[in-house]
C-alpha cells in the first residue's frame, strides 16, 4: 500500500494494530500480532461505492483458508503474480494493462482503494485482476499455495520511519521467507521505497535470503518498464527525493 506522506499518525496507527481475537502468550495473557496493514479511516466515494456494488461480486475474490484456484478464478491458465497492498490500484491497473498475457491478484484491507481499482477494472475492462480484501500475511500462509507464484510486487509499503516502530515493517526475515516459499523457482520479488533507509533494510534482508539472488550486480536495480512513474513519486522525484527498487529471484 503507497503510504500517506504528509501526517504523521504513527501513534494513532499503532495503536490499531491490535492482537488478532483468540491470540494468548504461553502464560495466557492476550498478545499482539504484528500485521501487515494498519487500519485508516477513509471515506468510500460514490463512484467506488458503486463500483464495489457493480463489479466487486465477479472480481473480488472472498478469503478462504485453501489453496486458491487460479485457473478457475481467471477462466485460465496464466502466469501468476502476486501484488501487496495496492493502495488506490492505479499502478496494478496500469501494469495488468501493459501485461495482458499475465493474472494479477491484488491484496488490499482498505475498502476506498478496492473500490477505486474496481472503478479502473470497469472503466478498463479488465480480465486479468483478481481482488483479496484481507491481510495479506493470512492470504499467503493459506491462500497461496506452495512454489506457484511467478512474481510478488510490493510498492512504497508503510516506511514506519520512526526507529521505534521499524519492527512493523512489513520486509522481515519471516516474512521474506514466507513469500519466498510462495515463490516458484525463477519466480521475481520487486519491491520498491521512497525511504532510504526502509530500501537499506530490505536490501539486506532480502541479500540474507539464501533462496534469493539479486539480479543487480549494483544492490539496487533500475526502475523496470513494467513499474509506471506514480503521481506521488513523480513529485518527490521533482524535489530531488530517491526511489529505490528491489528486484530479486528465487534460485
Amino acid at each position: 500500500m503507497i503510504h500517506d506522506p504528509t501526517p504523521d499518525h504513527d501513534d494513532a496507527e499503532a495503536a490499531n494494530d491490535g492482537a488478532t481475537e483468540g491470540e494468548h502468550a504461553s502464560d495466557g495473557r492476550p498478545h499482539r500480532r504484528i500485521r501487515s496493514f494498519v487500519t485508516r479511516a477513509g471515506r468510500v466515494s460514490t463512484g467506488q461505492r458503486r463500483a464495489l456494488d457493480d463489479f466487486g461480486p465477479r472480481f473480488v475474490v472472498p478469503f478462504a483458508p485453501r489453496p486458491l484456484d487460479w485457473d478457475a478464478t481467471f477462466g485460465r491458465k496464466a502466469p501468476r503474480v502476486l501484488e501487496i497492498g495496492f493502495g488506490m490500484g492505479a499502478t496494478t491497473a496500469e501494469i495488468a494493462t501493459a501485461r495482458p498475457n499475465d493474472d494479477f491478484l491484488g491484496v488490499e484491507v482498505h475498502e476506498p482503494g478496492v473500490g477505486a481499482l474496481l472503478k479502473l477494472i470497469g472503466e478498463q475492462s479488465l480480465e486479468n485482476i483478481r481482488i483479496v480484501q484481507h491481510d495479506a500475511v493470512e492470504v499467503l500462509e493459506q491462500m497461496i499455495a506452495a512454489e506457484s507464484l511467478d512474481g510478488v510486487h510490493i510498492y512504497f509499503p508503510d516506511p514506519w520511519h520512526k526507529a521505534r516502530h521499524h519492527k512493523r515493517r512489513l520486509i522481515q526475515p519471516t516474512f521474506v521467507a514466507l513469500l519466498v516459499s510462495r515463490l516458484k523457482p525463477g519466480g521475481y520479488l520487486h519491491l520498491a521505497t521512497d525511504w532510504q533507509n526502509y530500501a537499506e533494510q530490505m536490501l539486506e534482508v532480502l541479500s540474507a535470503e539464501m533462496a534469493l539472488e539479486n539480479t543487480s550486480d549494483a544492490g539496487y536495480a533500475p526502475r523496470p518498464d513494467y513499474r509506471p512513474v506514480t503521481k506521488f513519486e513523480r513529485r518527490g522525484l521533482k524535489l530531488g527525493h530517491g526511489v529505490w527498487d528491489l528486484v530479486f529471484k528465487r534460485r
